[in-house]
């Protein structure tokens, strides 16, 4: 393996997009089809010493801010941006995570989950306090999985509204929503929490300025589910929904808060028996 990962993944991806799809004139003739170094730097914001160093090896550790500004420079996709980040970690040797504080629980009580079957049909899930999905009902399996947000190993309910790009078309209010993401997973985790830091350099690395910005601002007022009003969900196969939730914080696990998703209206009420197959009247709308 190269000990110079970052540079060489760097430049081939300069080298692979043209002018064009960055919005610049061809000029005159190329000794590559890619960007020059120049313009890439000028669109990242970076002098061209730096990113030469960067290319050869010479610097190995850019900051979260630089490989952010180079990935959207580069147009990458998201898995795209995953390898720049695991190649900066590679010549860099950093970790994601400091020893000192304990990890996200990802443990499943029993009766957490004997709970969970109680609350079906309705849409419930728990998470850590990283928004790590670790067990959910039937009825939130059929509210999320079509829109992609159960997909992969280990989903995650910030990185898919983030990184996914059915995300948007899913939630209508999507900026409204990213918000309340954030606000959530900032007052579940301590300020100096290193597992909360390495997850927040993973998806600016990924996700771009959307959550970087997000991120950068002062910690807001912790969010409770009364005060985010209905939520806005697109359905791929019924449609729009409005949703209210209630988030609990199960006894004895302050790193886990079980969401619980209810109608808003009676055609959301309507919608999600539909889902589950279910008479209507199987779920009530909340009132008011």
């Amino acid at each position: 393996m190269s000990d110079n990962e970052l540079g060489m993944f760097l430049r081939a991806r300069r080298e692979a997009v043209t002018p064009a799809e960055v919005g610049l004139p061809e000029g005159m003739r190329r000794r590559t089809p890619g960007l020059r170094r120049a313009e890439l730097a000028t669109l990242a914001g970076v002098s061209v010493e730096y990113l030469t160093r960067l290319e050869q090896g010479r610097d190995r550790h850019p900051s979260p801010q630089v490989l952010t500004a180079l990935a959207d420079a580069l147009r990458l996709s998201a898995d795209e941006r995953f390898c720049l980040l695991r190649a900066a970690k590679t010549v860099s040797g950093d970790l994601l995570a400091c020893p000192g504080t304990a990890p996200p629980d990802r443990s499943v009580r029993p009766t957490m989950r004997a709970l969970l079957d109680r609350l079906d049909p309705a849409p419930a899930v728990l998470l850590n306090r990283l928004g790590d999905v670790l067990a959910f009902t039937g009825g939130y399996e059929r509210l999320a999985g079509p829109i992609g947000l159960l997909d992969g190993r280990s989903p995650n309910v910030v990185r898919h509204l983030f990184t996914d790009p059915r995300a948007r078309a899913a939630y209508p209010d999507w900026d409204r929503v990213a918000d309340e993401r954030i606000a959530v997973l900032r007052a579940g985790c301590s300020p100096a929490d290193p597992h909360l830091a390495g997850f927040a350099e993973e998806l600016t690395g990924v996700a771009g300025a959307s959550f970087a910005a997000r991120m950068a601002v002062p910690a807001a007022p912790a969010v409770h589910s009364r005060d985010m009003g209905a939520e806005r969900l697109v359905h791929p196969e019924v449609g729009e929904l409005r949703l209210v939730c209630e988030a609990l914080n199960p006894s004895g696990a302050d790193d886990q808060r079980l969401v619980v998703y209810l109608p808003a209206d009676d055609a959301t009420s309507a919608a999600l028996d539909r889902l589950a197959g279910r008479a209507p009247g199987a779920l009530r709308a909340v009132a008011g």
